[in-house]
């Protein structure tokens, strides 16, 4: 009969101790401690480049990783954690040349400044710069698809690296 249990018995011990921990963790790593709800205020865009949508899009896009990536509920105000901020950069530059003088390749690049609130712990707050590029062919227009493409590579990158920052403990 103990030979029957034998291969749950880990299992269960392991389940058992986590359940016991005042620490919660989910399983992307987050540490959310006590929070039961999270807060993220629009990023107004004061970038001197103005891609309209941005603005509302980055700020979507943080929190539907909020979402995902934890057990956490968007509220409107009193969040547990509140990430709030600002578009500080969007600019388009050249980054290799043709021997004609003209773009071989551009780069996009987006940088947010964001601030961070534990409401629970003051100690973990922050505000910190977060920057990631798209680069495309010179060639291209940077609009439609090709635009949509490249705000989504950055906002996954800067979003991922803003949760990291916040709520991964390793």
């Amino acid at each position: 009969m103990i030979r029957l249990f034998k291969p749950f018995l880990v299992p269960l011990m392991l389940l058992v101790s986590l359940q016991a921990c005042k620490v919660k963790y989910s399983f992307s790593g987050a540490n959310i401690g006590n929070a039961k709800t999270f807060q993220v205020n629009t990023f107004v865009n004061n970038a001197a480049l103005v891609e309209p949508r941005i603005s509302r899009d980055f700020t979507l896009a943080l929190q539907d990783i909020l979402q995902t990536q934890t057990s956490l509920s968007l509220t409107n105000n009193n969040g547990d954690l509140l990430y709030e901020g600002e578009i500080t950069r969007y600019y388009i530059s050249p980054i290799t040349a043709t021997s004609q003088s003209t773009a071989a390749q551009n780069r996009l690049t987006m940088e947010v400044n964001v601030r961070y609130f534990n409401t629970l712990d003051d100690e973990k707050d922050f505000e910190e710069k977060f920057s990631f590029y798209f680069d495309y062919e010179g060639g291209d227009q940077l609009i439609g698809s090709k635009l949509d493409e490249a705000l989504e590579v950055i906002f996954e990158r800067l979003t991922q690296d803003i949760f990291n920052r916040s709520l991964a403990d390793w």
